[in-house]
């Protein structure tokens, strides 16, 4: 199939990124996860690369699609649905950072059913934190600046603060979630790149927020302090080349990485050891975001580099 030239530079540009961070460390293939298969396959024509996932109660799963700048629901049955494409820039989005194109990527589900993602153009006017109510039509309601790239988003529900990596420029925003002025929460420098993408993946757990860093694999926390400042980075996991995003079982601190350079999903235990748990071979395309809902694992693939079968992966959690 004929692929945009967007694709082909994103696709150059990843492949030379996983080039210079080389091969994920060999482990053997453990079996904590079974049953894998692609539940459902995406239209890469026209655009469905998966970038990162949200779940909702009634068994259904939010998608943002980079290259196609679009939000996505797909059904308990697989069928796909999109809810929104966002607006393209005035100068086609060629001055996006790291990447030379427009993308949407992180998003969450709020208990309402409202979406909030993250869109990077590398203009003032679209880049920043984006909501879309049920029914309703996307609107920013955050600018970030223009020249990073906002990638992972969590929110706190406590507090309502949406919190936002941005792989560019080595920060986690801070941005309420009504909206407003984002507030650069750290600026740590575990979470700078070293010449690619820095700070990517997000999650909160038990009062910190957890961050993953592709160029230098890496998981780090850092600690929610009381009033709400950021506390100092601990590393809790290396040697996890091309991490993009993670998920916690539900076993303390254990998680679920994607890599997405090598094509494997490893399963990262509290103590920072790890070892890979699907692989290519289980239709692992490139895979970049991850989430749990009961014992179901859900794993997005984008085939950045394979360029075919963007897909979704079921598997079960053997707890």
């Amino acid at each position: 199939m004929k692929r945009s030239t967007s694709a082909v530079s994103a696709a150059l540009l990843v492949a030379a990124a996983v080039a210079a961070l080389g091969p994920a460390p060999a482990s053997a293939v453990s079996a904590p996860l079974s049953g894998a298969r692609v539940a459902v396959h995406f239209d890469l024509a026209k655009g469905q690369t998966p970038e990162n996932i949200a779940l909702a109660p009634n068994g259904a799963a939010y998608v943002t699609f980079a290259q196609g700048r679009q939000i996505a629901e797909v059904s308990p049955r697989g069928t796909t649905r999109i809810l929104a494409t966002l607006p393209k820039p005035a100068d086609g989005g060629i001055h996006t950072p790291a990447l030379g194109f427009p993308l949407t990527v992180g998003i969450v589900r709020d208990h309402d059913g409202t979406l909030y993602f993250l869109y990077a153009t590398g203009t003032p006017d679209l880049t920043g934190v984006w909501r879309l109510r049920p029914g309703g039509e996307p609107r920013r309601i955050a600018a970030l600046p223009a020249d990073g790239l906002p990638n992972g988003l969590a929110l706190e529900p406590r507090s309502r603060t949406l919190y936002v990596t941005d792989s560019v420029l080595g920060t986690i925003w801070s941005v309420p979630a009504t909206g407003g002025t984002p507030t650069a929460w750290s600026t740590a420098p575990e979470l700078a790149s070293t010449g690619f993408l820095g700070g990517n993946g997000l999650k909160i757990h038990n009062g910190a927020v957890w961050a993953g860093n592709l160029d230098r694999g890496t998981v780090l926390r850092i600690p929610i302090l009381p009033d709400g400042r950021a506390g100092s980075v601990r590393t809790e996991a290396t040697g996890l080349p091309g991490i993009d995003d993670f998920a916690f079982t539900g076993r303390g601190d254990q998680l679920l990485a994607t890599l997405n350079g090598s094509g494997e999903v490893a399963l990262v235990q509290s103590d920072g050891s790890h070892s890979t748990v699907l692989t290519p071979a289980d239709g692992l395309r490139n895979p970049t975001s991850i989430a749990l809902r009961g014992t179901t694992v859900y794993v997005l693939s984008a085939a950045y580099l394979t360029a075919e079968d963007p897909n979704l992966i079921l598997a079960r959690l053997n707890r």
